[in-house]
């Protein structure tokens, strides 16, 4: 993956080389990984208070929420979405 920051919507960007994974929250186990997580503090919510479309899960553990959906990531760093 390039080294780079992509702007991840409401002034907020992350380093595109610490990205291990973007899924789309709403499936139970991924939805239980971020409530584990945010009860031990490793959660980072960009949302601006609204709908968490997506969950980024970094190398060094902390799982980043986005209210934008992960294709919409995606193309912003021009990765592919299919």
């Amino acid at each position: 993956m390039v080294n780079g920051l992509v702007h991840a919507g409401f002034g907020n960007y992350i380093a595109t080389g610490r990205i291990v994974a973007v899924v789309e929250t709403g499936s139970a186990p991924i939805d239980r990984l971020v409530r584990e997580a945010r009860t031990e503090g490793r959660v980072i919510d960009m949302t601006a208070g609204r709908r968490t479309k997506a969950a980024l899960f970094t190398d060094c553990g902390l799982i980043l929420l986005s209210a934008l959906k992960p294709e919409t990531l995606a193309a912003r760093e021009g990765g592919h979405d299919g």
